[in-house]
């Protein structure tokens, strides 16, 4: 069977290069975008992905929640994760998925994520 497969978004293109490879070293195959339309076309393409690690705030005019959605549009198998840096109130009630806080604990954000994805697909 091969890696599950995880497309980690966020405007900070080196922190989603350092995300992606603790997830690469936990056994993920990670592609890693730090624009909102070059997820899109991760997202559209032929490409298995199987989890969506977003961040919540992102310049591109579209934040992670919105991506989100407009990735289960796409994949409505799609399983979710988001990060941010800030305090939303009420986030929670708006994911699609869990919501970890940034800077993040490697080990947590392993665990959440395998927790994601062995849960029933798009919820």
């Amino acid at each position: 069977m091969s890696a599950q497969h995880i497309l980690v978004v966020d405007d900070d293109a080196g922190f989603a290069k350092a995300i992606g490879e603790v997830l690469r070293e936990a056994g993920f195959r990670v592609t890693t975008s730090s624009h909102f339309d070059s997820a899109l076309r991760v997202l559209d393409g032929n490409d298995a992905v199987h989890l969506l690690l977003a961040d919540i705030a992102m310049p591109d005019g579209v934040n992670g929640i919105a991506l989100s959605r407009m990735g289960r549009m796409r994949r409505p198998d799609l399983q979710v994760v988001y990060l941010t840096g800030y305090e939303i109130p009420g986030i929670e009630n708006e994911a699609l998925g869990p919501v970890l806080r940034k800077p993040v604990d490697n080990d947590a954000l392993i665990r959440v994520i395998k927790e994601a994805l062995m849960s029933p697909r798009g919820c």
